[in-house]
């Protein structure tokens, strides 16, 4: 038997093995969570961090941190980088302990497993150091259902498909039927008036149909962004990451409107992070592509371009004939067939306006008892919206621009970058992109053979330089004017 020195000197050695191997297994650990939070939160949050103990047997990791509120910010905001740290360095059944320094000594032990499926386990106040704490898996309360803020009559039965939203309601629909497993995250993005929200609330209405356990949520970002407000004014934050933490699914809308708001950027980047880091499946929406927002963090942008982005377009004419169709058969409306075709022709910014036109027909008919005839639609459609005099095509585009620039066609294909030729290609892409109903593929394929993010690029380009340089400005406006003015 060795003696109380020799005691004390075995019990130092092991506790020095133990603790050099927590140093090196929490070392490794917070390589992976620093290239997953920002500097500022790693410096603040992790480095006070101590590991103090390593269990083999228990696969157990003791981390002391300097107070209750620590433990209590960590699970908060960090549970999820937290527990795809563990899993990625130690293992999925690893345990971590939390001890509060307070005093001089520890209490306040706060658990967790690293696996992410199983919510973390909060040991009760005063627990010891080297109180061994009862973990027990599998009992996750399932949390209760909310209401998923869906719109009532958007769903896939009724969201009529054409050319230019058929991939976008494939992969909709391939998301609901296994959300996190295909397109996660999934960014859709196109002009108003072109179906997002439609599309959104059908994923949100099958995978509700299909996955009945699942808390599912739509809303737009200016909601989130009230609701992120008044939480920091009545000073429950901890509420508000609380309830979005635990969403399976998360539909926001509208997602440019977080453009230049920091704070809520900031914490919509953490909500993000943990529910993808879980498993959970995130639907975005905005009115224009990941690479032409404005006004976002980098790192968020770079989440954002992680999954699928999907364009939707302005529908066809054929797609604008058959919704029509479908709207006039929903409210019983008598429409002979030549006022569908003017009014599918003509009706082309947003299939909301097509509501509007409906309505204001329907209202004049009613009250002027006059039936509903191509007059009546000419006369309401050239009081509520522009109508261009004619359908400009990219042939058209491609002709007036090379006319304006003296330029050949096949300069517009060439590989050349002279200026000229350059800012023609680049002119004739966004007049193609405002004027007509064509992909940024097709555009790019006719004009240059370049790709789609040539011609986003290109839109961007002359955009931009419209609103700082007025003589180009009035260079776009030149061509634009030909374009419209009646054949000869």
């Amino acid at each position: 038997m060795p003696g109380e020195g020799q005691t004390f000197q075995i019990t130092d050695m092991l506790f020095n093995s133990s603790s050099n191997k927590a140093k090196e297994l929490w070392g490794r650990c917070l390589d992976f969570i620093r290239d997953n939070v920002e500097e500022t939160a790693f410096h603040t949050w992790f480095e006070p961090i101590v590991p103090y103990n390593y269990k083999e047997d228990e696969s157990a990791l003791y981390l002391q941190v300097p107070s209750a509120f620590f433990c209590e910010f960590l699970e908060e905001h960090y549970m999820a980088v937290i527990q795809a740290a563990l899993k990625k360095v130690i293992g999925p059944r690893t345990s971590l302990f939390y001890n509060a320094c307070i005093d001089s000594g520890l209490s306040e032990g706060v658990t967790m497993q690293s696996d992410p499926v199983t919510k973390p386990t909060v040991a009760p106040t005063g627990r010891k150091a080297n109180e061994t704490p009862v973990l027990t898996q599998n009992t996750e309360t399932a949390l209760p259902d909310i209401d998923p803020h869906l719109k009532p009559g958007y769903n896939f039965d009724n969201f009529i498909e054409g050319s230019s939203n058929r991939l976008p309601r494939s992969v909709g629909e391939s998301v609901a039927n296994e959300p996190a497993k295909t397109f996660n995250p999934l960014f859709l993005w196109g002009p108003s008036g072109c179906g997002k929200t439609h599309l959104l609330n059908a994923i949100g209405a099958r995978t509700k149909e299909l996955h009945p356990r699942m808390r599912v949520l739509y809303l737009s970002a200016h909601l989130f962004m009230v609701q992120y407000t008044d939480s920091v004014r009545k000073n429950c934050q901890n509420d508000f990451f609380h309830f979005y933490q635990g969403i399976d699914t998360l539909i926001l809308d509208d997602v440019q409107e977080f453009a230049g708001v920091k704070a809520t950027q900031n914490t919509f980047f953490h909500i993000f992070n943990h529910l993808y880091l879980n498993g959970k499946q995130i639907i975005l929406a905005a009115d224009r592509a990941p690479v032409e927002l404005q006004g976002f963090e980098e790192r968020l942008l770079t989440r954002f371009k992680a999954g699928a982005q999907v364009e939707i377009e302005k529908p066809t004419i054929d797609l604008r004939r058959a919704i029509l169709q479908k709207k006039i058969t929903h409210d019983g409306l008598s429409i002979p067939a030549d006022v569908v075709n003017y009014l599918a022709e003509n009706v082309s910014e947003s299939v909301r306006e097509f509501e509007g036109i409906l309505c204001s027909l329907n209202a004049h008919a009613i009250c002027m008892k006059r039936p509903i005839d191509l007059n009546l639609a000419e006369t309401i459609v050239k009081k509520s919206i522009r109508i261009s005099q004619r359908k400009i095509t990219l042939d058209d585009i491609v002709r007036h621009v090379c006319d304006f620039f003296s330029v050949k066609p096949e300069d517009l294909n060439s590989r050349s970058r002279k200026r000229d030729i350059a800012t023609a290609r680049q002119i004739a892409m966004y007049l193609a992109k405002k004027h007509t109903e064509e992909s940024t593929a097709r555009i790019g394929r006719v004009i240059g053979q370049r790709d789609h993010a040539t011609v986003i690029h290109a839109c961007k380009t002359v955009k931009n330089q419209c609103e700082v340089d007025k003589t180009f400005q009035t260079t776009v406006d030149e061509v634009e004017q030909a374009l419209r003015q009646p054949e000869a």
